[in-house]
């Protein structure tokens, strides 16, 4: 194993523990701003693959920005979704007659 992909791999592990530490510990009320600031840097994920997959050096990176478009655009509608789910909740509800 290389010692940048080793680095790389570090890097991935520490920020997987440090993400689930601080996820864990924010609280229900600072949720909503939280995902729309979240869904801000995946559209910038989703442009960035874009970008790598335009590229067409080998057909492995297009296959992998494709797959990287995918998986960020579900990210985004999804986070859109949950923050509008979220919103609604503190909308209030019409009393019909």
């Amino acid at each position: 194993m290389s010692e940048a992909l080793l680095a790389a791999l570090f890097v991935f592990v520490l920020a997987s523990f440090i993400g689930f530490e601080v996820i864990n510990k924010v609280p229900p009320t600072l949720h909503t701003p939280l995902m729309s600031g979240s869904n801000a840097i995946s559209g910038i994920a989703v442009l960035g693959a874009i970008v790598a997959s335009g590229a067409r050096e080998t057909s492995v990176s297009v296959i992998l920005g494709l797959i990287a478009v995918i998986l960020a655009t579900v990210n985004v509608v999804g986070g859109f979704l949950v923050t509008d789910r979220m919103l609604q909740m503190f909308k209030k509800k019409e009393i019909k007659a």
